[in-house]
């Protein structure tokens, strides 16, 4: 998938495509099947795909640093990953800043769809609102798509278990820990990837040397303890993992994770992991010593490597 960074320059390079947007946090199933509606609609005028990905969620944007808004299942960099995946060929981020947000719906479909774009067909949803105070709407999509030659499609929906898939109900499946369900409407398991950060080196002090994952977002779906698998160059290993504000040793607002991979010696420092969410041990919790809290993590691993080993999921370790 190649990036765009400039909407103005593509169709004098490009010509026209063919064209979706959405935000596509988790890029689940629902979305795949709108990518192939994409892909087929694309072929069938001889185009190229794009995806027009809006970033930050407008959500963010709004909330600011400190606001409530949906927690993040993607950030960036994975979902433009995911796209790529799914055989996209073209994909352009739309900053969502507050320029954007003061972009009438007009201009947003005259500069950024009909002369930048070059958007030949769009597929959105029937409740896709867009431009300032969210005056755009489907029905104005389809006006200005007679008006300037670019047909207009609804997205199609997917279902799992007679439920619409979507990003919300996703999370809620997260939220309750609920990874084989969350599996059944992403597709793939549940996974955070990310690059190992060099951390304060409580863990090794501790006797449990761990992985660290800076998180972009502040808002996550998943708070406490984790039975998980952690994919690396190496192989896999099972691992004892970490995610959110670390109570006991920090006030800070940051979430990060912290993988303690178990049968692992070795630094991983600078490599991207991807962690594999397979149970849920238990809440974070604040302990009143760093004594207290490393006795809790060594009840932890042996809980975990028990978890997995009954669940067939400890991978066989290379050696």
């Amino acid at each position: 998938m190649i990036l765009i960074e400039d909407a103005s320059s593509f169709s004098r390079n490009h010509g026209r495509c063919v064209a979706t947007i959405g935000k596509f946090d988790g890029v689940h199933l629902g979305h795949q099947l709108i990518l192939d509606q994409l892909k087929q609609q694309a072929r069938d005028k001889g185009l190229p795909a794009l995806v027009i990905v809006i970033e930050p969620h407008p959500e963010e944007f709004f909330a600011g640093t400190d606001g409530d808004c949906p927690a993040r299942l993607t950030g960036r960099q994975e979902k433009l990953r995911l796209l790529e995946a799914c055989g996209i060929d073209f994909g352009f981020v739309l900053r969502f800043d507050a320029q954007m947000s003061r972009t009438s719906a007009e201009d947003y479909i005259r500069r950024i769809l009909v002369d930048g774009l070059g958007v030949a067909a769009l597929i959105a949803g029937e409740d896709f609102r867009f431009g300032h105070r969210r005056a755009g709407d489907f029905a104005m999509l389809e006006s200005k798509g007679r008006e300037f030659d670019f047909d207009v499609h609804r997205t199609l929906a997917r279902e799992v278990d007679g439920m619409r898939v979507s990003s919300t109900l996703v999370r809620q499946h997260l939220a309750r820990g609920d990874f084989a369900g969350a599996e059944k409407l992403l597709g793939r398991p549940y996974s955070i990837r990310g690059a190992v950060a060099r951390g304060e080196q409580l863990g090794a002090k501790l006797g449990f040397p761990t992985c660290n994952i800076e998180l972009p977002h502040r808002r996550i779906p998943l708070h406490g303890i984790y039975a998980c698998v952690v994919k690396t160059a190496a192989g896999e290993y099972p691992a004892a993992v970490s995610i959110g504000y670390r109570p006991t040793v920090s006030d800070a607002g940051k979430p990060v994770l912290e993988a303690h991979l178990l049968n692992f010696d070795g630094e991983l420092y600078g490599e991207n992991i991807e962690v594999i969410f397979r149970q849920k041990i238990r809440e974070e919790e604040k302990y009143a010593t760093l004594e207290e809290l490393r006795q809790q993590i060594a009840a932890d691993v042996e809980e975990i490597s028990r978890v997995l080993t009954n669940a067939g999921n400890l991978p066989k370790l290379e050696s």
